[in-house]
């Protein structure tokens, strides 16, 4: 096929194609960065039953705690389980080399409880998803 023919691209939304695409830019991203490993940081408060009641996951790699969810039940919240949530992950993530968290979180979510802990604003994204913003938050681990 010449550099000028025109190329046809297939439509895929699966999950499984998103996954395929993320783990390919993680493997050129491996080939080029100091750091090569990625370690999964999960934490779960269940009931006896095993319904799932909070959880927390991130990601640890290099100096960095990436978080991506934190979750308490309605019937929770309030009493603080986020914040036992969130200090338990960031000393595993202090204990596993990190220095720093880095999250962001919707105008309707936690900034204010993220605030209350530590962390700063870094960036704003205006007009997300239309009218709302993501707030990117930082912060310094050991302080």
């Amino acid at each position: 096929m010449s550099q000028t023919a025109t190329r046809k691209f297939t439509l895929d939304e699966s999950k499984e194609f998103a996954n395929a695409v993320e783990q390919k830019i993680a493997e050129f991203n491996w080939q080029q960065w100091e750091v090569s490993e990625r370690l999964p940081l999960g934490l779960k408060l269940e009931s006896e039953t095993g319904e799932l009641l909070a959880g927390f996951s991130a990601r640890t790699f290099g100096n960095w705690l990436q978080i991506d969810n934190l979750w308490v039940s309605e019937s929770l919240r309030g009493q603080s389980i986020g914040a036992q949530l969130l200090t338990e992950a960031e000393s595993i993530a202090i204990e596993r080399g990190c220095i720093y968290a880095i999250l962001d979180t919707l105008n309707f979510q936690a900034r204010p409880f993220y605030e209350a802990r530590g962390y700063t604003l870094q960036w704003t994204q205006e007009a997300y998803p239309k009218t709302g913003c993501k707030y990117f938050m930082v912060k310094h681990l050991t302080e």
